[in-house]
């Protein structure tokens, strides 16, 4: 990643954002090439936007994968892949007893929100009657909110989710629409954004985010926080690539910890109102610098994600009280 830039004024520039000022590609990129040694500056600038917006409150969201592998995608970073061979459990779905055991875990790790996510290309209308069993229920009992992960939707499947109560549905945009082919062929950007606009047309709020470290340039990275914004997407999960043995990205490592810190401090000036969420590879890609990715992002997951082991849910209890920021329980 490029690390030339002209001199910025991080502060004033938040300043102007919170003002409802919104910034050009042009400074968006230049968040990206910042000089290292200016790092602090820009994370407190974040923090300020972040600050405004939030105050010190941090959103806990856990993930339950309800249908592991098996799928027909050829995804190059997935584990889950028809194209992966990296050793992970695969199963069908797990029992509705089995999802609604799942809230009550996410509960006891203090996670606002409970992600049911299914490994595949769409649901068939079984499995969507299936969820909805399960978040019923799951309504019934806890003050959760509840975000579904099932790949493509269509119009119909999307109402019946959100008549049941799903509060939000996640599709992740993954990278820029230029390079989509480069990382799959088995369906397209496009696709992936009608998918959201099924699920806001729903009355669902859409979350989609991206995966970074995948060969992208910074002009798309800059692109893709557009997007989001352009999509109104009101939670962004920022995932930083894990290049898993055995997948088609096996071997990559394209970030820094600095690199991904400028990637969450340029998402919170481009979307300062939204839900910015440090998910999948934090551990890896920030490894110490952890920490101060709260600066500007206000969200992140607790425990393991889809394939890959996340840290222990105490460990991340305690970095948001070291940091004097304060988990926000209930996320309705």
């Amino acid at each position: 990643m490029e690390t030339v830039a002209k001199k910025m004024n991080w502060s004033e520039l938040a300043e102007g954002v919170i003002n409802g000022t919104k910034i050009s590609k042009e400074n968006a990129r230049s968040i990206l090439t910042s000089p290292n040694k200016d790092i602090l500056q820009l994370m407190d600038a974040a923090y300020q936007i972040r600050h405004h917006y939030f105050s010190n409150k941090v959103k806990l969201n856990m993930i339950i994968n309800t249908k592991s592998g098996l799928c027909p995608e050829d995804c190059g970073y997935c584990s889950q892949s028809i194209v992966s061979e990296a050793p992970i459990d695969k199963y069908a779905w797990l029992t509705k007893e089995k999802i609604v055991e799942g809230a009550y875990e996410a509960k006891r790790r203090k996670a606002g929100t409970y992600c049911i996510v299914a490994s595949g290309r769409k649901p068939t209308d079984r499995e969507v009657n299936h969820v909805i069993g399960a978040v019923k229920e799951i309504r019934e009992q806890t003050d959760l909110k509840i975000c579904c992960c099932l790949g493509f939707l269509n119009e119909d499947q999307a109402s019946r989710l959100a008549e049941a109560g799903v509060h939000r549905y996640n599709h992740n945009l993954n990278t820029h629409a230029d390079h989509y082919e480069s990382i799959c062929s088995t369906h397209t950007y496009e696709d992936r954004v009608e998918t959201v606009n099924h699920a806001k047309d729903a009355g669902i709020s859409p979350c989609s985010g991206a995966i970074f470290g995948m060969g992208e340039t910074l002009d798309q990275v800059v692109d893709i926080a557009f997007e989001l914004n352009r999509l109104d997407a009101d939670s962004i999960p920022c995932n930083f690539l894990v290049a898993v043995e055995k997948t088609p990205l096996e071997g990559t490592k394209e970030l820094t910890p600095l690199q991904c810190l400028k990637i969450l401090a340029m998402m919170r000036f481009v979307n300062p109102t939204k839900e910015i969420r440090i998910s999948g590879g934090r551990e890896v890609n920030l490894r110490g610098l952890q920490p101060l990715g709260l600066y500007a992002a206000n969200s992140i997951f607790v425990g393991n994600y889809l394939t890959t082991e996340g840290q222990e849910p105490t460990d991340d209890w305690q970095l948001i009280e070291d940091l004097g920021f304060e988990i926000e329980e209930c996320a309705l």
